[in-house]
């Protein structure tokens, strides 16, 4: 079989689902337990993904996002953007759920983050993550940054093992509030890395 050209280009607004369904991947289900709370009459929960997906702004928007192709195919996402100089406020009404992903970011100022990378699985193992980590390399430098940031959950070894390849160091875990969600994992992990 002929290997299929593979290229990135940046997210349109028609990706919305494809983005829905490699975030939910990239956060293990997580996506998926938070939209449902959020879809309105009528709306699936893959509904609410899109919507979020199609945003003109916020942290999960089309704007923010690369694609990976495999011809004429998505085969991979990647969504990033810079953590500030100035931490994120955790109020008492912040659900327990995003507390200690808001505490790692805090750990990550002023890093270009990788909110997501995930490679649907027909196409695991084929560089598509790697090329799309060297992509949000590039877009830190253009961005005059030093340091890049990826949180990774303990259950997701090969995930962090790709992270580490890479050059990516763990800096700080932050036990995981599953409130519902199902996952079999108990901590995320705060990797970085100089560049």
């Amino acid at each position: 079989m002929k290997e299929q050209i593979r290229y990135l280009r940046r997210a349109e607004k028609d990706d919305a689902l494809a983005l829905a369904q490699l975030i939910n991947l990239a956060g293990e289900g997580l996506p998926l337990h938070i939209w449902s709370g959020m879809a309105e009459e009528g709306e699936s929960v893959w509904d609410v993904g899109c919507r979020r997906a199609r945003r003109e702004d916020g942290s999960f928007s089309y704007r923010n996002a690369t694609i990976a192709m495999s011809g004429r195919e998505i085969a991979a996402a990647l969504v990033g953007y810079p953590i500030g100089a100035e931490p994120a406020g955790i109020g008492r009404d912040t659900p327990p759920l995003f507390v200690p992903l808001i505490e790692l970011e805090n750990e990550a100022l002023c890093t270009w983050y990788v909110n997501v990378l995930a490679t649907y699985d027909r196409f695991q193992r084929r560089g598509f993550g790697t090329a799309l980590m060297q992509e949000a390399e590039r877009q830190a430098r253009a961005a005059g940054l030093r340091r890049m940031s990826i949180i990774v959950t303990d259950g997701n070894e090969r995930a962090a093992r790709l992270y580490r390849t890479l050059g990516f160091c763990e800096i700080e875990h932050r036990p995981i509030v599953k409130d519902g969600w199902d996952i079999d994992a108990e901590h995320y992990c705060l990797m970085i890395k100089n560049i």
